[in-house]
């Protein structure tokens, strides 16, 4: 019997951008490395390198492109963040961008996560708000079995974990557009809860931008022909297929819902400046007699014949009395006042 694999502790002096940097062999984590020797630690056999990059300076990128052989085209695109999630072949390595999501402050922030896979080698390289990938290693670490697969098993894990994160920002999104319906119903909502409504719809949109393209890079991952992907791996990736799916019916679903909030608010505005239109019109009607009266009466005549009867003032504010309750009455039976 041989001895296991012992992890082996090595001084690195990376720069600023490198989260962890590891060898691997038959499930095994081997050795912490520096970049400067990964290169060498992937071309060992049955050995392959994981690297984790966070918002890495262009020096870093050239560095590992010097490593591993990375194309120009994916390292500049490595470089910027918003790109669009694709997947790209460059010889027998791919480059797959994937978009992230999570939720900062109550609002949905967007990252970006750039991957490079290749043989002895696997690089992510993350952009803006994203959860750190250090459970997705942790995991694999904890099963060796898996991790043997090598480096198709993990891009795998790290699609499938940006994926599985999209569930909890729809949840929190969901939360929150219950509580602003039930707040529509009970017509205590206020114009910043609508405003709300619209932002929540904007990051739903953005939230489906990002994870329906994924669909085609799975699809494209569990067919045939592309570098470095063992068959034995296409129905995980049909997994993470179907996670993908299920987020965009969410997704659709709370749009829908949204929609129908927002017009629901949009109604029930529209039916309070009704009522308040129509309580106003009644009010108009009931003091245009007195106003009309006030108006004829007010004037300066020198001779007001009606005032010489005995009772006439008491006759005019009598007729406007009873008008004016007639008025009142009639908007009250049309639920005007």
């Amino acid at each position: 019997m041989t001895d296991a694999p012992k992890l082996v502790s090595v001084q690195s002096n990376d720069p600023p951008g490198v989260v962890a940097s590891a060898a691997y062999a038959e499930g095994e984590r081997m050795a912490e490395v520096p970049i400067a020797e990964a290169g060498e630690w992937s071309r060992k056999p049955e050995h392959f390198v994981w690297i984790g990059l966070h918002e890495p300076s262009l020096e870093l990128l050239r560095q590992v492109q010097a490593e591993f052989g990375l194309h120009d085209l994916a390292i500049e695109d490595a470089l910027k963040a918003h790109q669009r999630p694709k997947l790209e072949q460059y010889g027998d390595a791919l480059f797959v961008v994937a978009r992230t999501a999570q939720m900062v402050d109550g609002r949905t922030a967007f990252g970006e996560t750039h991957l490079f896979v290749g043989h002895g080698y696997v690089v992510s390289v993350r952009h803006g708000p994203s959860t750190s990938y250090t459970p997705v290693r942790e995991r694999c670490e904890a099963s060796p079995t898996a991790l043997s697969a090598g480096e198709d098993y993990i891009l795998y894990a790290l699609l499938d974990f940006i994926v599985d994160n999209y569930m909890p920002v729809i949840e929190a999104i969901q939360t929150e557009v219950e509580d602003i319906e039930d707040c529509i119903l009970a017509e205590t909502y206020t114009q910043s809860r609508v405003g709300r409504l619209y932002q929540l719809r904007r990051d739903l949109l953005r939230l489906r931008n990002a994870a329906v393209p994924l669909v085609e890079v799975c699809r494209r991952l569990e067919q045939p022909g592309l570098p470095g992907i063992d068959a034995s791996l296409y129905p995980l990736f049909r997994d993470v297929s179907d996670h993908i799916r299920r987020v965009q019916e969410e997704i659709e679903s709370l749009r829908e819902v949204l929609a129908f909030a927002f017009e629901t608010s949009l109604m029930a505005g529209q039916a309070q400046q009704t009522e308040i239109t129509r309580r106003l019109a009644a009010w108009a009607a009931i003091l245009a007699v007195p106003t009309a009266v006030a108006g004829i009466y007010g004037m300066n005549f020198e001779v007001m014949p009606e005032l010489q009867w005995k009772y006439g003032y008491a006759v005019v504010l009598l007729v406007i009395g009873s008008v004016c309750g007639w008025l009142y009455w009639r908007f009250r039976q049309n639920h005007w006042l």
